[in-house]
């Protein structure tokens, strides 16, 4: 079954719902939401308190009857309650303004490629419980490549990797479809658990999840070392007091080494059941990485040399997805046929 981008022109707002982070893209308007998908709940009374950047700076922080909570994890809605009022809190009133306004509005929303009936249909149900009359599903990797500009709709092939913090989606495109895809359970949040995994193991040291991230910056982007070791504070495993240790930049390369390495073998998989002319598109073309964990350190050379092809960031890797999805429903793509997705 396939979606003609008329169909998406009739849609007002487009939506990436992520794993880390919430992008609302308006018609005419342009993206007014981009925050952490986290919400923080006060158990006992049910109330919301806190969503996006303010509730992502409670976590970990808080007493036992305030709870911080993801309601989707791996790009699936899993709690589509939370999923409704955190949307609800995020778009304010811009959105319900233009809900009033269209009665019978449209809404379009990115789906992880191979995702299940039950996840689409909880996408679905979390965009309608908000007014939406009806819902577009469209693929996540389509709509990355659409915003990283690449000429989708050619007879040619064009070859995305979507790295956001659950998963990372892995696709060769021609013709407006995908001919070869694959979706690794690896991302950002992969990366960080192998950095705290070393840290405690190998330097008895816990961190707060927030801490993780600056950490990644001890590797160079290309892929080389940054020189000496880094002074890292955190809480001692046995004795609970603070405590700093120094992290040599290669041990840490090295523990990021594994989870990366699935991406590699996920790569290969796709171009293997790729015609050898698109492959030979490859050749020239190159990869382009998006997503939000596209700048993950040494990940862009380490593709590079696996597959002796080109590989290029977006130039904004993180709203991809989303800022094609806007393109489309703004019409400013030219006239294809998408893969549908149908719940």
């Amino acid at each position: 079954m396939t979606i003609s981008l008329a169909q998406l022109r009739r849609c007002s707002v487009a939506v990436d719902l992520g794993s880390a982070r919430t992008r609302v893209y308006v018609k005419n308007q342009g993206l007014i939401v981009d925050e952490p998908t986290v919400a923080a709940v006060n158990i006992r009374t049910g109330a919301l308190l806190a969503v996006g950047a303010d509730a992502a700076v409670m976590d970990g922080r808080t007493p036992d009857y305030i709870r911080v909570v993801h309601p989707v994890a791996n790009g699936t809605v899993v709690d589509i309650d939370m999923a409704q009022r955190l949307l609800r809190q995020l778009v304010g009133d811009k959105l319900r303004r233009t809900w009033r306004r269209r009665p019978t509005m449209r809404a379009a929303i990115c789906q992880p490629y191979g995702s299940e009936p039950l996840a689409q249909r909880a996408a679905v149900e979390t965009l309608s419980g908000l007014g939406a009359k009806r819902v577009e599903l469209v693929d996540t990797l389509v709509a990355a490549a659409v915003g990283c500009g690449l000429p989708v709709e050619q007879p040619e092939a064009t070859m995305v990797v979507v790295c956001g913090a659950g998963t990372t989606q892995i696709a060769v495109l021609s013709l407006g479809s995908i001919v070869a895809a694959e979706s690794v359970p690896v991302g950002g949040n992969a990366i960080d658990h192998a950095v705290l995994q070393h840290l405690r193991l190998h330097h008895e040291l816990t961190l707060p999840g927030q801490s993780v991230r600056p950490l990644h910056l001890m590797l160079s982007s290309t892929g080389g070392l940054a020189p000496g070791s880094t002074e890292v504070h955190g809480r001692d495993v046995v004795s609970g007091l603070a405590r700093s240790v120094q992290v040599d930049t290669e041990r840490v390369r090295h523990a990021i080494a594994t989870p990366l390495t699935a991406i590699l073998d996920a790569i290969g998989a796709v171009l293997r059941r790729c015609p050898p002319d698109l492959v030979a598109d490859l050749g020239e073309r190159g990869i382009v990485l998006a997503g939000g964990s596209a700048l993950i350190p040494g990940l862009e050379p380490m593709i590079q040399q696996a597959t002796t092809m080109p590989v290029h960031i977006a130039d904004r890797p993180d709203t991809c997805a989303v800022q094609g999805l806007g393109a489309m429903i703004e019409g400013k793509v030219e006239p294809l046929h998408l893969d549908s997705m149908a719940p």
